[in-house]
């Protein structure tokens, strides 16, 4: 197992603010200090991501969603989780003129992209933002994408993850199309640019035929930070070669420890330290100034939850599994994984279920409150407790917060549980720098035409 140590000396934790528009909780929408057209609302939008970055947090990312899912009608009348919400490279674009020193994350599929678009938007995004833009890059889980992008059948997962591969290959490549230096921009002589210090691609693969060069110069960052999420075998791979920040979901110390020394481990084989990845859980904190305030959120949450609701979000984070002919009061039903199914995500709860003895309702409650991820419920002096335990032993960087219910409990998260850590000097009161990779501490690549493509240091 990695040892702690192994980070930079003084480094503090990372945190990103993911944003779920009205929450992460699968009742979030009717919480009273939700806002419930928060994915249409841009002043929504700006009002968190203006809180986030007051709080100093390192990014906020946006997941991405393309077909509105399926699901029972009562579960579809019910819930806005099934609803696909505003494109979130566009929706970045205008926060970017809105902030000044917070990353900006977003998701785009590599089965439903192609890699020269997925390259031109992120870098065009890391101009916008003068270098706080990172892509994080997925393969699509929903079977009803599929039928929007003229294909009759959803990709298998191996499958999904060899195409992935590929594209990331394609779009960093493209991403150094560009020398630093080859826009030279000179009125006076006429020469605008250094035609030797551009280049292209020329790639052909199993999936993709890509001649380049790219029609944007090089990213402030050189390219934009690369994000991915999951814990599956083959998630791993394609992690370990070119994943610099990694959103996963272990619901114990033990699970973090263990996906932290396995990913972290497999960095070397391709020439990478331990420092060159950031690996964030999702953590969906509920803060009361006593427990007894705490608990009492949670149980209002939850008091707002549908059964039907929450079924529907356990089988469709478990690979689409039908589980409408099972009991709710029942033993948790032994499944099997879907040809769909996230393999961590899958093994994890199925875990929790059996060692915990839960019933298909105890089990769809617990996964919905955050669709699967680890919530945290107490003081923020708790909170911050069980933050700092998994930091210093080796489970984790920082971590991605999912808030329950936005803007409320994002409010309390910043206001609460922030000034406890900086307290500890844990979390940073200051931004170290300008660039989404100076506030993560992650060196700025040089182009792999020149000197060999190594990083260098962040100015």
């Amino acid at each position: 197992m990695l040892e702690p140590s192994m980070r930079e000396p003084g480094e503090k934790l990372r945190l990103g603010a993911f944003f779920n528009p009205t929450g992460h909780h699968v009742a979030s929408w009717r919480h009273p200090q939700s806002q419930a057209d928060a994915g249409v609302n841009f002043d929504h939008y700006v009002e968190i991501a203006r809180t986030a970055e007051r709080a100093k947090m390192d990014m906020v990312f946006l997941a991405d969603n393309t077909s509105v899912r399926e699901a029972h009608p009562e579960a579809l009348a019910r819930s806005a989780q099934y609803i696909a919400n505003m494109e979130p490279i566009t929706l970045l674009s205008a926060l970017a003129g809105l902030t000044s020193r917070i990353g900006l994350v977003a998701t785009a599929s590599t089965s439903y992209n192609e890699p020269y678009h997925v390259a031109r938007k992120f870098a065009s995004l890391d101009h916008i933002s003068k270098g706080r833009a990172g892509w994080n890059l997925v393969t699509s889980g929903q079977p009803t994408d599929a039928f929007n992008f003229s294909r009759d059948e959803h990709y298998e997962h191996g499958i999904r993850y060899g195409r992935a591969r590929e594209f990331a290959q394609v779009v960093t490549g493209l991403w150094d199309s560009w020398d630093d230096d080859a826009f030279i921009r000179d009125k006076a002589s006429g020469i605008f640019l250094d035609p030797a210090k551009v280049h292209r691609l020329d790639h052909r693969g199993e999936w993709f035929k890509v001649r380049g060069p790219l029609n944007v110069p090089r990213a402030p960052q050189g390219r934009p930070v690369i994000v991915q999420a999951g814990g599956s075998e083959d998630m791993i791979r394609v992690a370990a070669e070119f994943a610099e920040v990694i959103f996963c979901a272990p619901l114990s110390l033990k699970q973090g420890q263990a996906f932290y020394a396995e990913l972290k481990g497999r960095l070397a084989q391709h020439g990478r330290s331990p420092g060159e990845m950031k690996i964030m859980p999702g953590l969906s904190p509920i803060v009361g100034r006593t427990r007894a305030e705490a608990d009492e959120k949670q149980r209002h949450l939850d008091e707002l939850t549908h059964p039907i609701v929450a079924r529907e979000i356990l089988s469709t984070i478990l690979g689409d599994q039908d589980l409408t002919r099972y009991d709710m009061d029942g033993p948790m039903p032994q499944l099997v994984p879907t040809k769909i199914s996230s393999q961590g995500g899958f093994a994890l709860i199925m875990d929790m279920a059996r060692k915990g003895n839960l019933t298909l309702r105890q089990t769809a409650q617990m996964v919905a409150g955050a669709r699967g991820k680890f919530v945290l419920r107490g003081t923020p002096e708790h909170v911050a407790d069980v933050m700092e335990e998994w930091f210093r032993a080796g489970a984790c960087d920082g971590f991605n917060v999912m808030p329950p219910y936005l803007p409320g409990a994002l409010d309390d998260f910043t206001s609460m549980v922030i000034p406890e850590l900086q307290r500890r000097g844990l979390f940073r009161t200051e931004y170290e720098g300008r660039t989404l990779r100076e506030n993560l501490g992650l060196a700025r690549p040089e182009s792999r035409h020149r000197k060999g493509g190594a990083a260098v240091a962040a100015e």
